[in-house]
């Protein structure tokens, strides 16, 4: 019979000196514990033999006859509160500056805030504008039960009123407002244009001509025409089939050489439910620049036309355009 012995197990590491805890006895007082909260829970240990008290986890087991330093944890652990408590305070005294700030300029015109103050672009000052009221029961021109796009309301009353500073000009008030077709046609150069334009008023049965003029502070001269018909179809195939191109319109207006498409007009500009055909006489041009406008606008068709010593600028043009097209929308 043999005798059985019991294996021994090699893989356990070897006992090293300075693996050994420091017996402590259970009259003295623990190891001072960390002020810091413990994030996650302590591993499992095996229970100690008596006489022996196992260090917390997070303070490393002192050395054989090595003196136990007390630990400085503490004071670590107070400069970082310290250090979050001074950045809290400067975070939230900068949100009340920024606050403080942000209300002020607010409180500011923009032409009063650096970097955002805007410098004259040579808009003009147009007084308040309004659109005049319509009869009783009559819809708009674009309203879906205007089949015709008929402008109920008084087309005179449609026209923009000028600008401040301007003179108003005389020779369009016409008789009671309304404008007489030849002077209307005066506008246009050559004798072979004025008399073609006429025949088409007259076939096509223009109702009404209402017209104003001025001329700004700064020298440019602005002719403003209204001419209605009897509906919207009429009217737009007038403009598109007889009056202008893509590019340029059929008839040169006085003072002008050449007339091309308005480049510089901004598309952003345009005004729902009217068409604008925009040009601008191009170089070489004689001694004042002319611009002209043709809108499209329900049974109305609007005729503004611009010019000026030397160059006629731009963005007047454009501001003119555009209030008129409101008007008539």
């Amino acid at each position: 019979m043999t005798e059985q012995t019991t294996p021994v197990d090699d893989t356990r590491p070897a006992e090293d000196a300075t693996s050994a805890f420091v017996p402590q006895p259970r009259s003295e007082p623990l190891p001072p514990a960390t002020t810091e909260p413990a994030t996650t829970e302590p591993a499992a240990t095996e229970p100690a033999a008596p006489g022996f008290v196992v260090p917390p986890p997070p303070v490393a087991p002192p050395l054989v006859g090595e003196p136990q330093e007390p630990p400085v944890k503490v004071k670590k652990d107070r400069r970082v509160l310290r250090a979050v408590l001074r950045w809290t305070a400067a975070t939230v005294v900068f949100a009340a500056v920024g606050a403080s700030a942000a209300y002020g300029i607010t409180r500011m015109e923009r032409t009063d805030v650096p970097g955002l103050a805007t410098e004259d672009d040579g808009r003009w000052d147009y007084p308040a504008i309004t659109k005049p009221p319509l009869p009783s029961g009559s819809p708009g021109p674009f309203a879906e039960a205007n089949t015709a796009g008929v402008h109920s309301a008084d087309l005179r009353e449609l026209l923009l009123p000028a600008p401040k500073g301007a003179k108003a000009d005389a020779s369009l008030r016409g008789d009671d407002g309304w404008l007489a077709t030849k002077t209307f046609l005066a506008q246009y150069a050559e004798k072979e244009d004025r008399e073609a334009v006429g025949q088409f008023l007259t076939d096509y049965a223009v109702r009404h001509i209402a017209a104003r003029g001025w001329t700004s502070t700064d020298g440019t001269r602005t002719r403003i025409y209204l001419l209605q018909f009897d509906t919207a179809s009429v009217a737009e195939d007038l403009v598109t089939n007889e009056l202008v191109h893509y590019d340029s319109p059929r008839y040169v207006i006085a003072g002008a050489v050449t007339a091309v498409r308005d480049e510089q007009f901004p598309e952003r500009a345009q005004v729902d439910d009217i068409t604008r055909y925009a040009y601008a006489e191009a170089k070489p041009y004689g001694p004042e620049q002319v611009r002209e406008a043709y809108l499209s606008a329900g049974d109305t068709i609007a005729l503004v036309v611009q010019s000026h010593k030397g160059t006629a600028p731009a963005v007047p043009f454009q501001q003119t355009v555009v209030l008129q097209s409101q008007l008539l929308d």
